[in-house]
């Protein structure tokens, strides 16, 4: 399985995984791949089941209306902070200091709960750093009539979640409409 747009900020990245041809992470299979993608952005999910895909997707279905106020200057929704609150509340964290040998002194984040409080914990924050990052006005969707997506463009002019493809799919497109006039 492909996941579209991997390694724009995490909170998109789970945002993404619902795209115009359905849910990527619908099942076990899919969120497991999806987590695989993002090896080394969350804590390791030893086995992924039923509670863990609910888990993200509940997060996922909270943040959408919560970033789409926020983009907007608006209050987001009770129901979706109510939601996100209680993802960061189930896992709280903390730092716990640890001495190694050549790395010296290092601080680990720590959030003792079950692997899918912890799952749900860890894309709420994602989605809370999100929400209140001031370049979050800055989120666009994706231009192509047919695309879904989100991303943060480091290029104002960006207009296309890949440009590769969304961006080929709309000049082709524009292209084909220019020439059929032509011949008409």
């Amino acid at each position: 399985m492909t996941f579209p747009l991997v390694g724009e900020h995490l909170a998109l990245d789970l945002l993404n995984t619902r795209t115009a041809q359905g849910d990527l992470v619908d099942g076990p299979a899919g969120l497991a791949a999806w987590l695989a993608e993002q090896a080394g952005r969350l804590s390791a999910v030893d086995r992924v089941g039923e509670g863990e895909v609910a888990a993200a997707r509940a997060v996922r279905e909270a943040a959408r209306p919560a970033l789409d106020a926020v983009r907007r200057g608006e209050r987001p929704p009770a129901e979706a902070l109510r939601v996100l609150n209680a993802a960061l509340a189930a896992a709280p964290s903390h730092r716990v200091l640890a001495w190694s040998e050549g790395a010296g002194l290092g601080a680990a984040v720590r959030r003792p709960a079950d692997p899918a409080g912890r799952l749900a914990a860890e894309l709420a924050d994602a989605v809370a750093e999100l929400l209140t990052d001031p370049r979050v006005g800055q989120v666009r969707e994706c231009e192509a009539h047919d695309c879904v997506l989100l991303f943060l463009p480091a290029h104002p002019r960006r207009r296309w979640c890949v440009a590769g493809v969304c961006g080929n799919r709309a000049r082709v497109a524009r292209y084909y409409a220019r020439h059929k006039e032509e011949t008409a």
